[in-house]
């Protein structure tokens, strides 16, 4: 599913040029995993304001109001200046005078939320319990010793729940876990202040990594031009059971952690 890479990739793709657009129309679909919670007429002859990320969703601004969007499991937003009639699977559509921003999402796990503001119902709710950001300042090695001595869970299942840290998802979590060294096993309330440190550091680099190479596409994630990620392509272990550590030779493992696959090098990472 979309992570935080590659929906701040997606952000960055649309944002600007979208921003002073005006609403033509709106379109929906299919229903989506929840209301739109207004009048799709409402929004005609808003402004469209900036476009803002927390965690997976996407906050755009209108000049009344906004929309909270979530690309759920198969999702993807795409902006154009003219889009072609819309698909079995593209259930919303935001006409504006410079284009088209649509979501395609096979599976309508996704959702596109009207709200009064980014700190009033529904959006607060549904953003309510984040994590801190992971480019967040606060969010050091200090951070999560603190929040992982709190829990008695395998540190990928603590980093996975997102209300420690968002965005380490599952390609992104098995990667830093590996760039630390740490078994993806190990119990979150043992882990040393220093692994703690490493592993915030990992998890930061991590992501960086894949905003820099347009995040990951497995299956369906594209950006609003339509381009897929390149992370996937050089992962150190997720996706590569069977196969040699690039580190030391090892083969790559796979286990079952809270019905997600897990990929660790048994040699490498240590519990």
């Amino acid at each position: 599913m979309p992570e935080l890479p590659e929906v701040e990739v997606t952000r960055l793709s649309f944002g600007e040029r979208i921003r002073g657009a005006r609403v033509l129309a709106v379109r929906l679909g299919k229903p989506l995993r929840w209301p739109l919670g207004a009048e799709p007429s409402a929004l005609v002859g808003t402004t469209v304001g900036e476009t803002r990320r927390r965690g997976k969703y996407l906050w755009l601004a209108l000049d009344r109001g906004g929309l909270l969007l979530h690309l759920g499991m198969s999702g993807s937003l795409r902006f154009a200046p003219e889009a072609p009639p819309p698909g079995a699977h593209d259930h919303f559509d935001l006409v504006t005078d410079r284009g088209t921003l649509r979501l395609t999402d096979p599976r309508r796990f996704g959702a596109v939320v009207w709200s009064e503001g980014v700190d009033a119902a529904p959006a607060a709710r549904l953003l309510a319990g984040l994590g801190i950001e992971p480019f967040d300042e606060a969010f050091t090695g200090a951070h999560l010793h603190a929040a992982l001595k709190r829990r008695r869970v395998a540190v990928k299942t603590a980093l996975l729940a997102g209300d420690i840290v968002v965005g380490a998802g599952n390609i992104y979590a098995c990667e830093a876990l590996f760039a630390a060294g740490i078994d993806p096993r190990a119990r979150s309330d043992t882990l040393s202040r220093p692994r703690c440190e490493r592993l915030a550091a990992a998890v930061r680099a991590t992501l960086a990594q894949a905003l820099a190479l347009g995040g990951s596409t497995l299956r369906d994630f594209r950006d609003a031009h339509g381009t897929a990620g390149a992370f996937q392509q050089q992962t150190a272990v997720y996706g590569r059971e069977g196969l040699p550590c690039r580190v030391c030779g090892r083969a790559i493992r796979r286990i079952v952690q809270a019905q997600r696959s897990t990929f660790f090098c048994p040699r490498c990472q240590k519990r």
